[in-house]
């Protein structure tokens, strides 16, 4: 449970990492922010390791061993995704950002710290009554994260963007 969390816990870092990077953009500042994003996501991948290290090595697991290396797994995946966001405005050479953006950093920080509130109490979740609540929380993000990528993107085709604009976002 220490270790989902602390993998949750870099996924946080990075959603947090993100938005800080694109709150006050600077293309000028990418290639180091690059590098800081990539650390958090390469120490991420090390503890994944560390985890599925020590889940071969136990006897007895709290839950079963294909469900801690899916969550590990799928946690990492948002680590990773959330990497590859800023990695694709360095490689698409992005000088400006959409006004959409300081929404979809607010839903993914807010998303990732509903991860660490349920990763908090995910080792007592047969008696937690909050848990099922985040997840919902969650949920409900997603689906607002949901609605904005279609009205993003509709944007795109309804207010005159380039070829180029419409391909890059």
């Amino acid at each position: 449970f220490v270790m989902l969390r602390e993998l949750v816990g870099y996924s946080a870092d990075a959603a947090r990492k993100l938005e800080s990077c694109l709150k006050e953009f600077d293309p000028a500042r990418l290639p180091a922010q690059l590098d800081e994003m990539h650390e958090i996501e390469h120490s991420a991948d090390l503890a994944n390791h560390g985890l599925i290290d020590k889940l071969v090595k136990e006897f007895i697991t709290p839950i079963e061993r294909e469900d801690i290396a899916s969550l590990a797994a799928q946690i990492d995946n948002i680590t990773d995704e959330i990497e590859d966001v800023l990695l694709r405005v360095y490689m698409f050479n992005v000088q400006q950002l959409r006004p959409e953006m300081a929404q979809f950093l607010t839903l993914i920080v807010r998303c990732t710290a509903l991860l660490e509130e349920v990763m908090d109490e995910f080792e007592n979740f047969r008696r937690s009554h909050t848990i099922k609540e985040k997840i919902i929380e969650i949920n409900d993000l997603e689906e607002q994260g949901d609605r904005l990528y279609r009205e993003a993107i509709r944007n795109l085709y309804t207010n005159g963007a380039s070829a180029e604009e419409k391909l890059v976002w």
